[in-house]
């Protein structure tokens, strides 16, 4: 009984041992890169009209880790139906949701990335098949020795493994988690384009906006300045002005007509863009009519606000489970030049007729282990080992390009945004100043003190002003976008804090 004891615990012990061994990996202990980015961004990281959007308080600073926190919940846990504040945007977003083809695209790579990461993983357990054979041969008389031939038929059906392989240095492990990491770099990627095309839409959301502003601004001038040339034509037939005024004031109806075809070109067009993101006809309805300054918002960004966030971006943290697959392939490698264990046994019946194949007496079973041992393969083994990692070394300035894109996308939408609220202020002062010349040009021009050309001149700048004050708005929209996509926010639908509620 001791001995039968003893044989147990030696072979609990050997079948431990023997997991273990196939439990170890030869990749590389992966660390975290360090960041190839400053610690902060070089401007303050504020957002335009916070100051105005938040009172005076008195309660103290926030510490930098609580300003941290703020600027995570800020963009990363804003959910895009609560930054983008329009209504009909967010229809056109969910349509675009469940009906891009890019998008869709972007899932069936996830599932074949899944699909992919099963069958490897699959090699880490034995695959059992059931078999059954019926064999019917003649033997010939000069082979069995007798004066006649023999005809006999032989049955047989088992269970067995096939070429099982004992991961004992981590070999098939190291390609499952190599096919792990890239099923998880697909999922990233989809977050990736989910957001990309939440910005795309928002982007042609607002090119469509502004081109229809600008298309009503062109149609009003185009209606007042046909209305003026038409009293330029009255005077011109009474000798009240020259051939040339009426010929200046013509100039300024043609430009006007030409502003207002041209917008309605672009208006075509973005519809077209537009309804290519969504991927199916867009409703009318939900078209934007006017350029309002409500379309999206963006809460206010802490000063302090630290690089780190864009480890949370999806294409950085695609990019790093790409380098953690590439180190995985290192282990695969380095395993090759280890020998190789694998198991084939069945057991099962036989009998030379069917209706005694599961009598007593028929069992039959089958066991071969088999070890190979590289020895010589023309430098295939150091080559595939030398090319594991270069790869691991690509991937590895991907992901710390991606990185540094990332910084460069935030760091130049922070830039923009106090300059471009400046622009914004600018310009409206300017389109201001230039309808207070445009007015006092035509009243000059009516008492006979100035001429015609410094109306078309008044009138041009005044025009060209409110062009540039829709151009800058659409830029300071657009810009909020690219500063909410590059922080990494828009691919969950509904923030945190609300979704907890």
């Amino acid at each position: 009984m001791g001995v039968r004891t003893l044989t147990l615990g030696s072979g609990t012990i050997a079948a431990s041992a023997l997991w273990l061994m196939g439990a170890c990996t030869m990749e590389p202990r992966y660390r975290a890169p360090p960041l190839p980015v400053a610690e902060q961004w070089p401007i303050p990281a504020t957002t335009a009209g916070a100051a105005d959007a938040t009172p005076m308080s008195t309660e103290p600073a926030p510490s930098p880790d609580e300003a941290n926190t703020a600027a995570s919940v800020a963009a990363w846990d804003i959910g895009w139906r609560d930054f983008f504040a329009d209504a009909r945007l967010q229809q056109l977003i969910a349509q675009a949701l469940a009906n891009n083809r890019d998008l869709r695209v972007a899932v069936l790579n996830i599932q074949l990335a899944r699909a992919q990461y099963r069958v490897q993983r699959s090699n880490l357990l034995p695959a059992v098949n059931a078999s059954g054979n019926y064999t019917k041969q003649k033997l010939p008389a000069v082979e069995t020795g007798l004066p006649f031939s023999i005809t006999e038929s032989f049955y047989q059906v088992g269970v067995g493994v096939s070429s099982f392989e004992i991961d004992l240095f981590g070999r098939v492990r190291s390609l499952t988690h190599a096919a792990l990491e890239q099923y998880l770099a697909q999922e990233q990627a989809r977050r990736s384009a989910q957001l990309s095309l939440i910005a795309q839409i928002a982007d042609a959301y607002l090119t469509l906006a502004s081109d229809r502003e600008l298309q009503r601004l062109a149609q009003g001038t185009l209606k007042s300045q046909e209305d003026s040339f038409k009293l330029t034509q009255q005077r011109h037939s009474i000798g009240a002005v020259s051939g040339l005024d009426l010929a200046q004031a013509q100039t300024t109806v043609e430009s006007a007509r030409v502003d207002a075809a041209r917008y309605e070109g672009n208006i075509a067009q973005d519809i077209d863009a537009l309804t290519l993101l969504v991927g199916a006809p867009v409703d009318a309805g939900l078209l934007p009519q006017d350029f309002e300054a409500n379309t999206l918002g963006l809460n206010a960004l802490p000063a302090g606000l630290p690089s780190t966030v864009l480890l949370r971006r999806p294409d950085v943290l695609q990019a790093e489970h790409l380098l953690r697959s590439a180190s995985a392939d290192i282990g695969a490698a380095r395993a090759a030049f280890f020998p190789t264990i694998s198991l084939t046994g069945s057991v099962g019946s036989a009998s030379p007729a069917l209706s005694g194949l599961f009598k007593s007496g028929t069992g039959a079973w089958t066991f071969t282990p088999q070890a190979t041992l590289p020895l010589f393969h023309g430098g295939e083994l150091i080559g595939n080992l030398s090319v594991a990692r270069t790869n691991r070394d690509i991937a590895l300035a991907q992901y710390e390009k991606a990185i540094q894109s990332s910084f460069r996308d935030v760091a130049d939408a922070l830039a923009l945004t106090p300059t471009l609220e400046r622009e914004r202020q600018a310009q409206e002062a300017l389109v201001e100043a230039s309808r207070r010349s445009y007015d006092l040009s035509q009243q000059r021009y009516k008492s006979g003190s100035d001429s015609y050309l410094a109306v078309l001149d008044a009138q041009r700048s005044y025009y060209g002003a409110q062009q540039g004050l829709i151009a800058t708005r659409l830029a300071q929209q657009n810009n909020r976008v690219t500063l909410y996509k590059a922080l990494g926010g828009g691919w969950q639908e509904r923030s945190r804090a609300t979704s907890e509620q």
